[in-house]
């Protein structure tokens, strides 16, 4: 049973997080310096695949809109549930003509937790990015069927544009990042829970199923020819991760039916639903929805993860990296996060943790505009660690998984399957040219003394 008081404070919690012409994927640039402070601008001691790729980023505005679906924020108490043409906005970002770093496009978004609430009030603000408005696509030396697809899921609430040092990285990497606005669970549209516990999965399908309309030849879209809809990668944080993991197969246990008006919840219950084969990859930082989740709010469903049983985890088998720090007090660590982790047993899956961390292992750096309100900021911040510092972590560890599992570059696996778990136990051991000894169990990637307060963790299905 839900304890409305207790299901409040967690609702505020969880926005403190959201062929012929084939060629290899650009390799890395060389690492700059913070020039600006931008999101996305890697330190000096940043590992390897952090550094944006070899392409300049283009980023347009998409709206779609998703006819005929369930209005569950406005859902009665009793009789028929109304309908209505759901509205989306996507930001997509993709390889672009120029330099590598160059553009700088402006991105507009919104602090606060919705209307209404006085402690969190709608603020917008703008940022700055490295990324060109309406820029031309990169066409030349494209692969053939265009690059793959990422789509990128925020939190609860959050926006398109909570992660977007991490797009623009994608994007410079040679992969067409599309992040959603989901409608009712935005900083500046935040409604009733239910819309977010029904609509995440569904609109990661829809916005895959609408962006590759418009990249079919002859669209008359930006997309067209540019990007490949069937090798797709789904990218989620918090409730973001919450609905990838549904997505990708982790159907809903049916003890948590309730949670969602008229049983409207069932269509996306173990057995009810086909994953859409197109997916091939999962990244979730921070998923919330496993017990420790749901019984930090008073909610204890009967089904021993949360929003999942066993044979719902089960239902999860295409490649996943979690990602988590180990003391989130939102998702929760043991019995959360890393509980979810080890019991999706059809899934090749990664454990990224970051110790001492709490929710906010994913977005961008906190923006300036919210250095005045402590709430606002800690939606952002992360305690004990330097966010840029995560950032760099995030965009290394991602770009080696996505490589991996999307592209098929088997070298990026050795920046995964590490040779000792806990990164303070590697032993930095090298010749004088830099090339490891046959005693070295240093992280890949990392300089000398960097590796340190993280940990990796491999699994294999049964």
């Amino acid at each position: 049973m839900v304890r409305p008081a207790s299901l409040l404070v967690c609702l505020a919690l969880m926005g403190a997080a959201s062929g012929a012409c084939a060629q290899t994927a650009p390799t890395a640039m060389p690492m700059s310096p913070r020039l600006s402070g931008m999101p996305g601008d890697p330190r000096p001691d940043a590992p390897a695949l952090s550094a944006r790729g070899a392409y300049a980023v283009g980023v347009q505005t998409v709206q779609m809109v998703n006819p005929g679906q369930l209005d569950i924020a406005r859902a009665p108490k009793e009789g028929a549930i109304p309908r209505y043409d759901r509205p989306l906005t996507a930001e997509v970002w993709y390889p672009a003509p120029g330099p590598s770093g160059a553009g700088r496009a402006t991105y507009q978004d919104s602090l606060g937790s919705g209307p209404g609430d006085p402690r969190r009030p709608v603020v917008p603000f703008t940022f700055t990015g490295r990324a060109t408005r309406g820029a031309p696509a990169r066409t030349l030396g494209a692969p053939q069927g265009g690059y793959p697809l990422v789509i990128v899921s925020h939190g609860y609430p959050g926006s398109r544009y909570l992660l977007s040092y991490l797009a623009e990285n994608l994007a410079s990497k040679g992969y067409v990042v599309a992040a959603i606005d989901h409608t009712d669970s935005t900083h500046a549209d935040k409604a009733a829970f239910a819309s977010t516990l029904l609509n995440r999965p569904l609109d990661d399908n829809f916005v895959l199923n609408e962006l590759a309309r418009l990249g079919a030849a002859g669209s008359g879209s930006f997309l067209s020819g540019l990007v490949d809809t069937d090798d797709v990668g789904l990218i989620g944080y918090s409730m973001g991760g919450y609905g990838a993991l549904n997505t990708l197969g982790a159907g809903f246990a049916p003890q948590i039916m309730p949670m969602v008006p008229q049983n409207a919840l069932a269509v996306r219950q173990t057995g009810a639903y086909t994953v859409d084969p197109r997916f091939k990859a999962m990244v979730a930082f921070a998923p919330w929805g496993g017990d420790a989740a749901v019984r930090a709010i008073g909610v204890n469903f009967g089904a021993p993860f949360g929003f999942w049983d066993a044979a719902g985890l089960a239902g999860l088998k295409v490649p996943s990296l979690f990602v988590v720090g180990d003391h989130d007090d939102v998702a929760g660590y043991e019995g959360g996060v890393k509980s979810l982790f080890e019991n999706a047993v059809n899934s090749e899956r990664y454990l990224l943790t970051y110790q001492n961390a709490r929710h906010n292992s994913a977005p961008n750096p906190a923006p300036a505009a919210s250095l005045g309100s402590p709430d606002d900021y800690m939606h952002y911040a992360e305690p004990a660690w330097d966010s840029a510092r995560l950032n760099d972590l995030n965009m290394h560890f991602v770009t080696a998984f996505l490589d991996l599992k999307l592209r098929g570059m088997a070298d990026r696996a050795a920046y995964l399957d590490v040779k000792v778990p806990v990164a303070q136990d590697g032993k930095y051991s090298r010749n004088a040219d830099g090339t490891p000894k046959a005693d070295d169990t240093y992280w890949p990637g990392f300089p000398n003394r960097t590796a340190i307060g993280i940990e990796l963790r491999k699994l294999m299905p049964k």
